[in-house]
């Protein structure tokens, strides 16, 4: 399962691949770019990607993109 998010205005995914959660940029045109920079821990539970996401990207937060947004 895809779980989408809006990181402070930059639309991200992250996926649950085997142990592992792997997270990637989306465009706009739908197309997925994996980011290998930032490792989320496998132990963290789905409810925890979002504030994960704004501690590990919060110098990107904005007046107009104050917080991560779950998507879907």
């Amino acid at each position: 399962m895809v779980i989408k998010f809006n990181v402070f205005g930059k639309h991200m995914s992250v996926l649950r691949c085997g142990q592992e959660w792997q997270l990637y940029h989306e465009s706009d045109t739908s197309l997925r770019v994996r980011v290998y920079d930032v490792v989320l821990p496998p132990e963290l539970q789905q409810t925890e990607l979002s504030s994960y996401l704004d501690d590990i990207y919060h110098e990107y937060a904005s007046e107009k993109h104050p917080a991560v947004i779950k998507m879907n």
